[in-house]
């Protein structure tokens, strides 16, 4: 009797486990944001979900997507693996897409020569660096993204890297679950209460 209560324990846990690692695999993640270069829209120890599966099913480890369900759009918030280090993920906003033309002139964004309007640009500086605030038009090649990070004056982007391939992309921002202060020194102001459940746009 003892042993298989014991075994129905093991078999639950062991469920359980798959079930949370598929659920992690496939459909959604979480995540804790490192640095300022999405402010506003995301503060630094702000915890978020990201969903895995709104743009397909990957196989894992190699990242071949094997269903497409669609592709990322512009100003979608989006997880990738970092280009040149893919042991590291990184949080940017879609800003092109594949067969369009980006160009940036002082800190202005056109897409296939038209200056579009940018809702999430956040700048904290008036002045205006070369490599930074001005970018010759480039073409987003074909099963790939140009991202940049809200906060233009901090963010280690496409602007200096290049481009993000589709089969590198994790997911899509979805909300934000807890959002932690580290440099407050008040335990109980250390969460961001007013943060908590907000969708990421």
């Amino acid at each position: 009797m003892k042993k298989n209560v014991l075994f129905e324990y093991m078999e639950a846990i062991i469920i359980a486990v798959l079930l949370a690692l598929i659920i992690r695999t496939f459909v959604v993640q979480a995540f804790k944001i490192p640095s300022g270069s999405m402010l506003p829209t995301l503060q630094i120890g702000d915890h978020i979900f990201v969903n895995k599966f709104i743009y397909g099913i990957k196989i894992p480890f190699i990242d071949k997507t094997v269903i497409n369900i669609k592709k990322p759009q512009r100003w979608d918030v989006v997880v990738f693996k970092f280009p040149q280090e893919e042991k590291k993920d990184f949080i940017k906003r879609v800003v092109g897409i594949g067969g369009e033309t980006v160009k940036i002139k002082n800190k202005q964004v056109y897409i296939d020569g038209k200056a579009i309007d940018d809702p999430y640009a956040f700048f904290t500086d008036t002045n205006f660096i070369p490599k930074r605030d001005n970018m010759d038009t480039i073409l987003v090649p074909e099963g790939k993204i140009f991202v940049m990070g809200d906060n233009r004056d901090a963010s280690f982007d496409g602007r200096f890297w290049g481009f993000v391939d589709l089969d590198k992309v994790k997911g899509k921002a979805m909300i934000i679950y807890l959002s932690w202060d580290s440099s407050s020194k008040n335990l109980l102001s250390k969460i961001r209460w007013e943060r908590f459940a907000k969708l990421i746009h």
